[in-house]
This record gives structure tokens, C-alpha cells and sequence, in this order.
């Protein structure tokens, strides 16, 4: 006997018996195929992930498809989680609302290896912070937070995003229009307990961090900071822009708990008027942190005794950036190239070092000269108010006789020396330049690159 033709249930709800109730469903789901307006299933799945309550949910509901689905019609997932990884934070966003396969991918913790949650403006809460460093999982590695003064370069540009720090914002500036959002929105407002997360669990995700750059927080104070910080075990780069946030106290929190930092950068928010740093807290951090190759302390009071024992204690300084510092004298530089310490260095920054004096910078270039900082490449002495004189540094030198300009370009011709004294500069041969690899450490004020070509 010949089998009869199978019919959507509406038509024959007299169905074989052996029916399963995945039949009946592929049957219901053919029987629309003609109807009109078409059926789209991409569609219905997103409808059904809209409806879902939360993002635990939401992932099964994706994995169940991808099993039902043949794997020949779904695309494959880990090169898109590749390329997802590679994204920035706000595009991760954009990216993941676009349609379930997307989303599938951004949930996905690689892609939350480095998270970068900078802004112009406040856009940011406590709550997304928490968020993200969830889905990272065990993939955390980067954190970067806070408000920025933005980008120099425009978008598009196929050059990296570089951030200059030449002075701090002032939150407070923005208007409550700004700040504020819709209404019945959490404020999106970073308080002092936006690096919580860090923390908890015992420290689970702060102890996988290996960077941290905050900027501009302004409600983040000592206590949260230092908390933080105590889970950061293996912390190897710390930035730390115009928050309000003790110098001493930092310090030593990062010489408790950071002992394998690298890079550490901290601009102070109140230009020279934090003068907190003790001769013990420099010791210590010199002891407990060996591997520091990259210090920057900018905008503090520090008095050279102070600068000496952390340029001659550290065994791998190859960058030091004392800008804006407002006790530096230069005291701190003599006999330094004959310690291993500071014979290393590659980079030395003292711009706009209002006691800076000229005799002081007029023996370091002597000592260059003589043969000590062999490693030395990029030199900064500019200050815009001219050095200090011996006697009274209320007199100021913005051409000096005494400075060895010539000699030291003479001896070593590939060293970079900035000297960038008023708007007439130096009377040497210059031209405007600024090192790459440099840009990031330094201000964006217009840098004289003293050069003379040798004939």
C-alpha cells in the first residue's frame, strides 16, 4: 500500500503515531517557508536572545544552536574570536549588539584580554567595569580606565593612538549634562570603589593583571587605590594620571605588592605641591621592586637626595622622567655616571624643572663628554622659564655660555639633546623633531632636536 504524503498539521492533524515532537516542530517550521512576509530565522533567534534574562542564558541558548545547526552552514567561530580580540572595548560593544553570531563572538573572555574603557567624557560606571573584567575570566591581563584628553591623531589614521599627559583634566569641569544620563540609568560615574573587582574572590582577577593605567578618576582616593593595588601581584607596568592620590602611599603600596613591576608612571594631579615622598619609601621601593627599567615621576616635590637614591638604586633604569618636578636642582647628577645605576641610562627627561640649575646641567654635559653615560640617547633640559643661576634661582639663564652644547654634539653625534629655552632657542643649529618611540612620554609642546651635522 502506498504511503501517503506527509501535510502540515493544519491540514491533516491525523499524523503517524511514530511522530516525534522534533517532527512535529520541523514540520510547523517548513509548513512557513511560503508564507508571507517570509520567515527569517536569523530574526526570531535574535527576538529570542532579546528575551532572554541574562548572559548566562543567553550563551546556552547560542550553544544549543550551534549543535542543532550542521556545522557547514555556521560559520566558524574561533578565527571571528581572533579578530574580535584585536577590537577596543567601545567597538567590542557595537559589535556585539549587531546579530547572535557576533555576540556569540564578543562574550567570548579572550576578547577581554586587554580591556580599555578610556573616554573623553564620562561614560563609564562602576558596573561595566565589573562587568568586563567578569567575561575576561582567566584572559585578564590589561585594564586601562579613567578619562583622557583624547587622541592625537584623527580617526582613521593608520598611526597608533597616542595619549599625552601634559596636564590633568579636571573632571569637575564637565557640566551635569555630561554627567548625568537618562533617567532611571545608573550614573555613569567611576566612585572609589571602581577598582573593587580586582579584589574580590581573594584577588583572583587582580593577580592575573599584568597592566594598569588609570586617569583622572577623581573620586578614587589612597585607600582604594593601595586595595587594589595589594592584589596586583604581578603588576609589570603601573600609569597613574591626575588622581588624587598620595605619592609616599602609592609607593609603598606598589613596593608591598608589585615586586616584578617594570614601567611605572605617575603624574601628580596638584603640580608640585605633593612633597610626601620619604628617603625610606625610596629604599624600600629600590629593594623590593629590582626589575624597574622605566620610572616617571612628574609634577612632584622631590628633593635630589631623594632622585639620586632611586636613579642609582635601580639596577635596570634605562628611562627616567622627573618633569615638572619642582625641587630638582640637578645636584642629583653628580658623579651619577660613575654608579651602575645611572651609568645605564638611555633616556633622561627634566623638562621644565623650575630649580634646574645651569651649573648643574653644565657638569652632566662634562661628564657626557669625559665618557661616563655611554647608553645615554634622548636628553630633555628645555624649560621654558630658562635654568636657574648658581647664586639666586630667581635669575634665569635662556642662553647659557657655560652649558657645552657644542662639545657634547661633537663627541657624540647620535645623542638626541633637547634644549628648548624660549621661543628664540639656542643659538646652535636645530630643526623640530621628536623621536616615535618617545612621543608618549613626552609633552606636546614644540621640541627643539639639537643636531649638528659634522662636515
Amino acid at each position: 500500500m502506498a504511503k501517503r504524503p506527509c501535510h502540515s498539521s493544519s491540514e491533516n492533524p491525523n499524523l503517524p503515531s511514530c511522530f516525534s515532537q522534533m517532527d512535529h516542530v520541523l514540520l510547523s517550521f517548513l509548513s512557513l517557508a511560503d508564507s508571507s512576509p517570509p520567515v527569517s530565522l536569523d530574526l526570531s533567534f535574535d527576538r529570542l536572545l532579546d528575551s532572554t534574562p541574562s548572559d548566562a542564558d543567553q550563551a546556552l541558548l547560542i550553544d544549543r544552536a550551534q549543535v542543532s545547526v550542521p556545522s557547514s552552514s555556521v560559520p566558524p567561530i574561533a578565527p571571528l574570536v581572533n579578530v574580535f580580540s584585536m577590537l577596543d572595548s567601545q567597538s567590542l560593544c557595537h559589535a556585539a549588539a549587531t546579530c547572535w553570531m557576533f555576540n556569540k563572538c564578543a562574550m567570548d573572555p579572550l576578547c577581554y584580554e586587554n580591556i580599555d574603557l578610556t573616554t573623553v567624557v564620562p561614560k563609564v560606571n562602576n558596573a561595566v567595569v565589573y562587568t568586563v573584567i567578569q567575561r575576561a575570566g582567566k584572559s585578564f591581563r590589561s585594564l586601562k580606565l579613567g578619562i583622557v584628553p583624547g587622541p592625537t591623531s584623527s580617526p582613521g589614521s593608520c598611526e597608533p593612538l597616542v595619549y599625552i599627559f601634559q596636564n590633568s583634566v579636571d573632571v569637575s569641569s564637565f557640566s551635569w549634562n555630561e554627567k548625568k544620563t537618562r533617567q532611571g540609568k545608573e550614573s555613569l560615574i567611576l566612585t572609589r570603589t571602581c577598582l573593587y573587582p580586582l579584589s574580590v574572590d581573594n584577588g583572583t582577577a587582580g593577580a592575573l593583571l599584568r597592566r594598569l593605567h588609570l586617569y583622572n578618576i577623581e573620586r578614587l582616593d589612597n585607600t582604594s587605590l593601595c586595595m587594589a593595588l595589594a592584589a596586583c601581584r604581578s603588576l609589570l607596568d603601573l600609569e597613574i594620571v591626575g588622581l588624587h592620590v598620595e605619592l609616599r602611599q602609592t609607593l609603598m603600596s606598589v613596593s608591598s605588592n608589585c615586586h616584578l613591576i617594570e614601567r611605572l608612571f605617575f603624574e601628580s594631579s596638584k603640580t608640585g605641591r605633593d612633597d610626601s615622598l620619604k628617603s625610606l619609601t625610596c629604599v624600600d621601593i629600590v629593594n623590593n621592586c629590582p626589575n624597574l627599567s622605566s620610572l616617571s615621576l612628574r609634577g612632584f616635590k622631590i628633593h635630589d637626595y631623594k632622585v639620586r637614591i632611586l636613579v642609582s638604586g635601580f639596577r635596570k633604569l634605562k628611562y627616567a622622567d622627573f618633569s615638572t618636578s619642582y625641587s630638582i636642582t640637578g645636584t642629583f647628577l653628580r658623579n651619577l655616571g660613575s654608579v651602575s645605576g645611572g651609568n645605564l641610562l638611555e633616556v633622561l627627561i627634566l623638562r621644565d624643572c623650575m630649580h634646574l640649575k645651569e651649573v648643574e646641567v653644565a657638569r652632566f654635559l662634562t661628564a657626557i663628554i669625559d665618557g661616563d653615560f655611554k647608553f645615554l640617547q634622548h636628553l630633555d633640559i628645555s624649560n621654558r622659564e630658562g635654568l636657574a643661576s648658581e647664586g639666586d634661582w630667581y635669575q634665569r639663564s635662556y642662553n647659557s655660555s657655560i652649558i657645552p652644547l657644542q662639545q657634547v654634539l661633537e663627541v657624540r653625534p647620535n645623542i638626541c639633546l633637547l634644549a628648548e629655552f624660549t621661543s628664540d632657542g639656542c643659538d646652535l643649529n636645530s630643526e623640530v623633531s621628536l623621536p616615535s618611540q618617545l612621543s608618549s612620554h613626552t609633552s606636546d609642546g614644540s621640541l627643539l632636536m639639537i643636531r649638528e651635522q659634522l662636515q
